[in-house]
């Protein structure tokens, strides 16, 4: 049996760590560095964290036209150092939800400077719509240490 997919990607960002993660929950940053359009996001326990996307032109393959919400609960909030997101699910703009998923964002200050920013996300039934969600959004998270977070 093969591994179950999951995303754990770590990158340095140019900014300090309450700026990082002041930017996974600001609607105006949100949209600079993710591209979201509608976000509603509240750093605390039960705290909703719901970041919209506009659909794309192009259809995947497998998951059709990309976009749409991801939701979840925040679960822990840790200023400057993280926060988690359980119950997690991913609504595409056509097609059934995917999760539940948790989302997990770690933050610690580098010696040479910058942050340090790991992000988990896990949560897998098997099928072609998760490893396909799984690959689409490694690519994803790839490009964040380029993300303008200042």
């Amino acid at each position: 049996m093969s591994k179950s997919p999951s995303l754990d990607i770590s990158a340095v960002i140019a900014a300090p760590a309450g700026r990082v993660l002041n930017a996974f929950f600001d609607a105006d940053a949100l949209h600079v560095w993710w591209q979201v359009t509608h976000s509603v996001t509240t750093p605390r326990m039960l705290g909703p964290y719901a970041v919209e996307w506009a659909p794309t032109d192009f259809r995947d393959e497998v998951l059709g036209p990309l976009g749409g919400v991801f939701r979840g609960t925040v679960v822990e909030f840790h200023p400057g150092q993280g926060f988690s997101v359980a119950d997690a699910f991913w609504l595409p703009p056509d097609g059934d939800p995917i999760g539940p998923m948790a989302l997990e964002v770690s933050l610690r200050t580098e010696a040479a400077g910058g942050t340090r920013v790991r992000v988990t996300q896990t949560g897998f039934e098997e099928g072609l719509r998760w490893r396909r969600y799984y690959e689409v959004i490694g690519f994803g998270w790839g490009h964040l240490e380029k993300s303008d977070f200042s």
